[in-house]
């Protein structure tokens, strides 16, 4: 027997009845959920109409056209990562619910369109676009296409983030859909201050008017990008140029067309093919490229497993990317703002050891295996130690190249081997003063995978207390490299032996950290254990 398939214009009429609904739904969980929802549209419908009216009082003025073609190119870019952070908390971006489903991929493409210009989001971002335009119109004609553009641009940003949702559904709603997502908000909130900071520097008054002609070449490119082109062809036709706007209109248009079928194939591919992702290779298993690379015994097998945790646990790769990424955007500001030095780059050196603290917190109900395996003091020491060998492999790479392209934009280069020396130094202190806070100031990490949680309710204490306990001490251990270094510049003897030093000393502080953990740790492994798997 048969399922009739329903009929399209049913089918759409449902999707867009469940958008509705899935947001009342939503709003009824509870008040707060509610409050939070009025309250952040409220101050979105502000701040955009407060922009807006800005850029709509900059019609007439020199270069208004070409701010219009940047926002209208932020809007996009916006657009385009959206999947990226809200996939998983937007029930009705993800097709994947709906593939087990009797639906042709038209019907499906519709309703869902409809559906996704239902929101403060596309109502925000018809508001930036009409004052966009507004910027950049000059007569009746411009008007007249403005009118056009607007919707045309709002609908292919919209198709734009359906599109890219669609595309990489089953990435998105995966384990590496949620480390694309760590590592895009940290990039995003990077270019976000560098952006701010590079518009503080480029644009100023100038005899009380705004200077907007640091943004002319780069709007010169971006106005034949669709779907900006669009908003573009409204200055177009203002000036009179006709053919351009219409060719700018059509590339929009095409793109829309475009995005579409990717879109209706993506649906399509959805419906009638598996999930890759639940299909085990087993030509793969039990192969690694990296064993050999790794030390022998209980320590390669503890650095293997400490690197997989740091790459494919999100809170550990929240924090290895977060350390690294404070340290890129305070080497930025610095050049940015004038006070640029090479040796910001310690930073990284105190932000990467750090990664050693709450080893066995992390591991969570897992640690009862790792403990039931130590029976010696060498069975200790060779766990510490390969979790070391894994902060270390990924940590030295990083800092050695953050420190030569920091040289390089500097042009510190006779810095950079003290700055490296230091930096190392830092890093072994680091790892020596996390391993012996693991054994004795564990604390426990919540049950779920949220990346932003590093501590399970009731430990919000003692995080604090370890982690700048852990910052203060990693300074004040690194004294005696940073004293040489300045007894080396005070005497003015070459500093470039701090690079021998430091190394060496970080080891040194590493290798004894270790050893006094690895004492403390076999009488301390069913307080550890009690933390671990406490959730």
């Amino acid at each position: 027997m048969s399922l009739a398939v329903p009929e399209d214009r049913a089918v759409v009429r449902a999707l867009v009845q469940l958008k509705l609904r899935l947001l009342a739904n939503g709003l009824k969980r509870s008040p707060q959920r509610m409050a939070v929802y009025v309250i952040g549209s409220l101050v979105g419908l502000l701040f955009v109409t407060a922009m807006s009216v800005a850029f709509a009082f900059l019609h007439g003025h020199a270069g208004a056209a070409d701010a219009a073609v940047m926002l209208v190119t932020g809007l996009t870019v916006g657009w385009a990562a959206l999947p990226l952070f809200l996939f998983s908390s937007d029930e009705s971006a993800d097709p994947t619910r709906l593939t087990m489903l009797p639906l042709r991929p038209a019907a499906m493409l519709r309703g869902t369109l409809i559906g996704a210009l239902i929101g403060p989001g596309p109502v925000l971002t018809l508001l930036l676009l009409t004052a966009a335009a507004i910027a950049a119109a000059d007569g009746g004609v411009s008007a007249l296409v403005a009118v056009l553009a607007v919707p045309l641009t709002a609908v292919t940003c919209v198709t734009l983030s359906r599109a890219v949702a669609a595309g990489n559904a089953r990435l998105l709603s995966s384990r590496r859909g949620k480390d694309f997502a760590i590592f895009g908000g940290l990039l995003f909130a990077v270019l976000i201050q560098v952006a701010n900071l590079t518009s503080q520097s480029v644009f100023g008054h100038h005899g009380g008017r705004l200077d907007l002609s640091p943004l002319k070449p780069f709007a010169a490119v971006l106005r034949w990008l669709p779907p900006v082109s669009a908003v573009d062809a409204v200055r177009s036709a203002g000036d009179g140029s006709y053919g351009a706007a219409a060719g700018q209109l059509a590339l929009t248009g095409a793109l829309l067309v475009l995005l579409l079928r990717w879109w209706r194939g993506s649906l399509q591919q959805l419906m009638v093919t598996a999930d890759a992702s639940t299909q085990i290779d087993t030509k793969a298993v039990g192969r690694s490229r990296t064993d050999r690379l790794l030390p022998r015994g209980r320590a390669g097998a503890a650095m293997q497993r400490h690197l997989r945790y740091a790459w494919r646990e999100p809170r550990a790769k929240a924090a290895v990317f977060t350390s690294i990424g404070m340290t890129v955007v305070f080497c930025v500001l610095s050049v940015i703002q004038g006070w640029s030095s090479v040796y910001v780059v310690c930073l990284a050196g105190l932000m990467l050891g750090l990664q050693m603290v709450n080893l066995f917190g992390m591991d969570g109900s897992a640690f009862w295996m790792v403990a039931s395996s130590i029976a010696t003091p060498a069975h200790a020491r060779e766990e510490l130690r390969g979790r070391a060998y894994a902060v270390v492999a990924y940590a030295v790479p990083s800092a050695t190249l953050l420190a030569v392209v920091l040289a390089a934009a500097t042009g510190q280069w006779s810095q950079l081997a003290p700055a490296l020396g230091l930096t190392l130094a830092a890093l072994g202190c680091g790892v020596g003063l996390g391993s012996v806070l693991s054994v004795l100031v564990p604390y426990t990490m919540p049950a779920d995978s949220n990346p932003m949680r590093n501590a399970a309710p009731g430990q919000s204490g003692v995080v604090l207390l370890n982690s700048f306990g852990s910052l203060l001490g990693v300074l004040l251990l690194t004294l005696p490299v940073g004293g040489l270094l300045l007894a080396l510049l005070l005497t003015d003897t070459p500093i470039w032996p701090v690079l021998l030093a430091g190394p060496l000393y970080g080891a040194g502080a590493a290798a004894l950290g270790i050893r006094l953990a690895a004492r403390r740790l076999l009488g301390r492994l069913p307080e550890i254990l009690a933390v671990a798997v406490e959730r």
